[in-house]
């Protein structure tokens, strides 16, 4: 075998290698059912907290939200989803005792009524 092809194979080897070694991005889904008594005001506070977390806590790499717009009516009353993104596992265990997270947690108090978390590793499809 020629210097070239062997480069080649080595250098491919340690790419693919490199491919399967890293982590796959972890996902945080947070579901988010209100007190009945909670006003549109309190809500939106949440709403614009959840969101600020991503400029305090690093580890995070991108939030997404929405409300529940299903026709299904399987919501459960959950209205609120949130999608954090996460680099890999350490980087969520940084965020879950971090204390801009614990500080959002605390303000929750009084408004909501449930909470349902989900953590995963994304796969594809």
């Amino acid at each position: 075998m020629n210097r070239t092809l062997t480069f080649i194979m080595i250098f491919l080897g340690m790419t693919v290698g490199a491919a399967f070694a890293a982590e796959a991005p972890y996902r945080h889904v947070v579901l988010l059912k209100f007190k009945d008594g909670a006003t549109a005001t309190q809500i939106e506070a949440v709403e614009r907290a959840f969101l600020a977390l991503k400029g305090k806590i690093p580890a995070i790499q991108s939030v997404e939200w929405g409300t529940n717009v299903s026709p299904e009516g399987l919501g459960h009353g959950f209205t609120h989803c949130f999608f954090v993104t996460f680099k890999s596992k350490a980087e969520l265990e940084q965020y879950l005792p971090h204390p801009e997270h614990k500080k959002f947690g605390a303000m929750l108090q009084g408004v909501l009524d449930n909470v349902l978390v989900v953590d995963y590793v994304a796969k594809g499809g």
